[in-house]
């Protein structure tokens, strides 16, 4: 820990980038700029100038740089066609400070989740990526730049043939709002999704394990006004079909804020269409119960309390080796519904999953709040 009045301590970081305009606008990474005082850009032929930050998304891990002296300057095109499974590419940039250095390798695969934002989708290429590469170009053939490395995946730190780029389509149209404004601004419905599990769908009655099932809808949020509820399943924005929630938050996401997006979702079996006017994307957080210490315990291995302010059940404790902590069950938990029906006492939760395992069915599904907000969870019946 640094002593009272010890100067403060500055640091490093290097990264890549490449010109995308004559007058000196630079893409990188966001993580290579995100807490940086001065930025000093230097170009190949060595020389060195000074950069401002037009514009930071985290969310994309994108930025652009500007420089602060005139000139003309040799850019390189960003692809309008993203590139296929198995095509050559070309990865620059500045691996471990060493200087401009290039290498090449194929796109392994497409549209990847790698974990690390709302919106990934990621191309994964297997040229040789390190430290350094950040934010750096990946060419096709032509000459033009398909994506912006960003990440590899290493046990070692190295390059062990797994990097990953940000597609061209997506740069593009991030950096030209910042550009524009500074700031990327995103459609925002105001509901939080999860995926469709087998057995959430037998739950719903769905056909099929596929779109975006709504656990919760935000009050006085686009949703929330066009009457959208917990338990629909978004299937469709704009006519085009969503297979998880990551599509429907890509898509939405795209949509400036201002326009009607046409959602096209499923409840209690049948299909609907709502025209919803979407807002800007805001910086929200749900706040967990208080839960009360009384203990019970009823089936899948979950002990339960009914909360103080009566908002629910709240989860006391678990068995490690029951149904309960596979599904992710953690201590806090708030089981605010089961099969529709809000409950606030253990008792109720436990009549409603005997009345459940009477009519036959395979599953029952809770509602349920933590601090990261609101999910579905399917509870199968144990066979025999």
């Amino acid at each position: 820990m640094p002593r009272k009045g010890a100067p403060k301590q500055f640091g490093l970081s290097q990264g890549s980038g490449f010109f995308i305009s004559a007058d000196g606008y630079v893409v990188t990474n966001n993580h290579v700029v995100e807490n940086a005082i001065s930025v000093t850009l230097t170009t190949d032929d060595g020389k060195t100038m000074d950069a401002k930050i037009i514009g930071r998304d985290p969310k994309t891990d994108l930025a652009l740089l500007k420089t602060e002296q005139g000139g003309n300057f040799a850019y390189v095109p960003l692809a309008s066609s993203a590139p296929r499974v198995g095509d050559w590419v070309v990865a620059v940039g500045n691996p471990f400070g060493l200087g401009g250095t290039v290498t090449a390798g194929i796109v392994s695969a497409r549209g990847r989740d790698i974990g690390s934002g709302p919106y990934d989708d990621y191309l994964q290429i297997d040229a040789p990526v390190n430290r350094g590469n950040s934010g750096g170009p990946t060419f096709n053939l032509k000459g033009e730049v398909v994506g912006v490395n960003t990440a590899i995946y290493s046990p070692t730190g190295g390059s062990v043939g797994i990097a990953f780029a940000i597609p061209s389509e997506t740069v593009s149209s991030v950096i030209a709002a910042l550009r524009d404004g500074g700031s990327v601004a995103r459609g925002y419905l105001g509901v939080q999704i999860q995926p469709v599990t087998a057995e959430l769908a037998d739950s719903l009655g769905l056909k099929d394990a596929k779109g975006a099932l709504i656990a919760e809808t935000q009050p006085g949020t686009p949703a929330a006004e066009a009457g959208l509820k917990p338990g629909d399943t978004i299937i469709a924005v704009n006519g085009e079909a969503m297979a998880t929630p990551r599509d429907v938050t890509r898509h939405v996401s795209q949509i400036k804020p201002g326009e009607s997006a046409k959602i096209t979702y499923l409840r209690a079996g049948k299909e609907q269409i709502a025209t919803i006017k979407l807002a800007a994307l805001p910086e929200t957080k749900t706040t967990m119960a208080d839960p009360s210490q009384t203990k019970l315990s009823p089936t899948f291995g979950l002990t339960l309390a009914p909360s103080k302010d009566g908002s629910g059940v709240v989860v006391t404790d678990i068995d490690p080796n029951s149904i309960g902590a596979e599904k992710g069950f953690n201590k806090g938990d708030l089981i605010v519904e089961i099969g529709g029906k809000t409950v606030t006492k253990p008792t109720e939760l436990r009549a409603a999953i005997e009345e459940a395992r009477k009519e036959g069915r395979k599953a029952v599904m809770l509602r349920v709040k933590n601090e990261d907000g609101m999910r579905f969870v399917a509870l199968a019946f144990p066979k025999g």
